[in-house]
């Protein structure tokens, strides 16, 4: 069994790769034509349409549900998320309904083609700078102000095994300070699909992501004395999902 897993697990990654990239190229000019025109709206359908080729050309079938019902997502809000996989945010504009932007690690402007529309349409952060974090959270609050929702994920790092880790501030902080509300979101089992890691020693295969999409936390009236408290509600939540998919591990 380990040893098929060995060898199917690259090969199920070299698929999914070709199943981003030549969809990637493919849409290229569309994207490049937002980065020109400035049009995020476009730019997000693109990136569902470009989600679910991703998703449905490798075998996944995404299972997102809700809370307590499904939901309209406030516009805008901000999307809270812990951090399992990269499929976190390929599976996000599924269940996102309107135009958002990506907090996400600077190192993607590295990737050619890709950091075209990516310095536009979302926001690089620095995690190893504490000027360019803020910077970046600056820019996350502009893109706010012009009704655009904001995904930020507040581990600021994947968790290679769904280990849920601490939660860092920012998002809270710029929630309160812009008086919007927080949708939680949590990821119960995308790293068994798509790991981070080895190449040859990491998950990768096809099947069933599953994601709860929590009620909405509102901060009107809060203030920044409650920043921990609302991180804790957040973090609980995420928590208390992963305990009732995995059990108590996490």
């Amino acid at each position: 069994m380990n040893l098929l897993r060995y060898i199917f697990s690259p090969l199920w990654k070299i698929w999914f790769a070709l199943s981003f990239i030549i969809p990637f190229l493919i849409l290229f000019p569309l994207f490049y034509f937002c980065f020109l025109t400035k049009n995020a709206d476009l730019a997000f359908s693109l990136k569902r349409v470009w989600a679910k080729i991703i998703l449905y050309s490798s075998f996944l079938f995404p299972v997102i549900k809700y809370k307590s019902k499904k939901i309209k997502l406030p516009k805008p809000c901000i999307i809270v998320s812990n951090h399992t996989s990269y499929l976190d945010i390929v599976l996000s504009p599924l269940y996102i309904d309107h135009t958002a932007v990506y907090m996400a690690k600077a190192e993607l402007l590295k990737i050619p083609l890709f950091k075209y529309f990516f310095v536009y349409l979302d926001i690089p952060v620095n995690r190893k700078s504490v000027k360019d974090s803020h910077k970046a959270f600056i820019e996350a609050g502009k893109k706010i102000d012009q009704g655009q929702s904001v995904v930020i994920y507040p581990e600021g790092t994947i968790s290679s095994h769904g280990k849920l880790k601490p939660f860092k501030n920012g998002a809270f902080k710029l929630a309160i300070e812009k008086q919007v509300p927080i949708v939680p979101v949590a990821n119960l089992n995308n790293w068994q699909f798509l790991q981070n890691g080895g190449f040859f020693k990491s998950n990768g295969r096809p099947g069933i992501p599953k994601i709860i999409v929590g009620d909405i936390i509102e901060t009107q009236n809060l203030n920044e004395t409650n920043i921990e408290e609302l991180k804790q509600k957040v973090f609980t939540f995420v928590k208390q999902e992963l305990e009732n998919y995995h059990g108590k591990q996490n």
